[in-house]
C-alpha cells in the first residue's frame, strides 16, 4: 500500500493532529485500549486496506498495528477536510 499515506498519518500522530470519532472512543473503550494503545497501533503498522467510499470517494485506510502491550489493534482512519487524522474506529484483535 501507499508507503507515503502511512507517512503522512504517522506523521500527524506524532503532531497530535488527530481526533476521535465518538464511535471510536466507544470501541476503544469497549476494548479495554487506551489512547496510547491506538496511537502506538498507528505509528508501529502498516496500511493493510485502502477503501474509497462510493459516495463521497474519501479513502480510509485500516492500519494494523501492535497496542503498548504487544498485541494486535486495527484503526481505520481517513484525513479530514481539516487535513487532520479522524480515527473512525477501533478494535483489538
Amino acid at each position: 500500500m501507499s508507503a507515503s499515506a502511512l507517512a503522512n498519518i504517522q506523521e500527524k500522530i506524532v503532531q497530535q493532529q488527530y481526533v476521535m470519532t465518538i464511535h471510536a472512543d466507544e470501541e476503544m473503550d469497549d476494548d479495554n485500549l487506551t489512547i496510547s494503545d491506538v496511537e502506538q497501533a498507528i505509528l508501529t503498522g502498516e496500511i493493510i486496506e485502502q477503501q474509497k467510499d462510493k459516495a463521497t470517494a474519501e479513502r480510509k485506510y485500516r492500519i494494523r498495528g501492535y497496542s503498548t502491550d504487544g498485541n494486535f489493534v486495527e484503526v481505520i482512519v481517513k484525513i479530514g477536510l481539516s487535513g487532520k487524522v479522524i480515527i473512525i474506529t477501533v478494535y483489538a484483535l
